[in-house]
């Protein structure tokens, strides 16, 4: 009925079975980006919000996030990750912060869910953090940047898009 792998002849979900696939060293990076006000802007590059320094609390949001993702996406295997980095980078001319996460494994599937939910748990995180500084912070631009690995081999966002 269908040609989407998580769906059976039949149009039912299914969890994908990745069990013939062999384990391969698999990489994910993704980005997304938080605007807010120069003021709040301010607040974070001085470590000064009321809820202390929020940089520090998103990355271990995000690394959480990327560890719960299963438990978020429907179908989605659940991974033993080797690892999961997090970087927020304060972005003055676009003011605002820039978040990229990456995941790891070695495994029968990918880790692209994995590095989305580390960058979007990570930016929701800066919002609720925030928010009693500036409502009007924008989340944008959630974004595979590269995956390595796997049958599909790897992938690079051209620049385009």
């Amino acid at each position: 009925m269908s040609s989407l792998t998580h769906f059976d002849k039949d149009g039912r979900a299914v969890m994908v079975d990745v069990s013939a696939k062999s384990d391969t060293a698999r990489i994910a990076v993704a980005s997304g980006f938080i605007a807010m006000s120069k003021a709040t802007l301010n607040l974070v590059e001085t470590k000064s919000a009321a809820k202390g320094d929020v940089i520090a609390i998103a990355e271990i949001a995000g690394i959480m996030g990327a560890k719960k993702t299963s438990d978020l996406i429907p179908l989605c295997h659940p991974l033993p990750l080797s690892n999961v980095t997090i970087s927020i980078n304060i972005d003055k001319e676009k003011q605002g912060l820039e978040v990229v996460s990456q995941a790891k494994i070695t495994g029968k599937t990918g880790v692209e869910m994995e590095a989305l939910t580390a960058a979007t748990v990570t930016l929701l995180t800066l919002y609720d953090m925030l928010k009693a500084s500036d409502k009007s912070m924008v989340i944008s631009d959630v974004k595979l940047i590269k995956k390595t690995g796997g049958k599909s081999g790897d992938w690079l966002r051209s620049a385009a898009t």
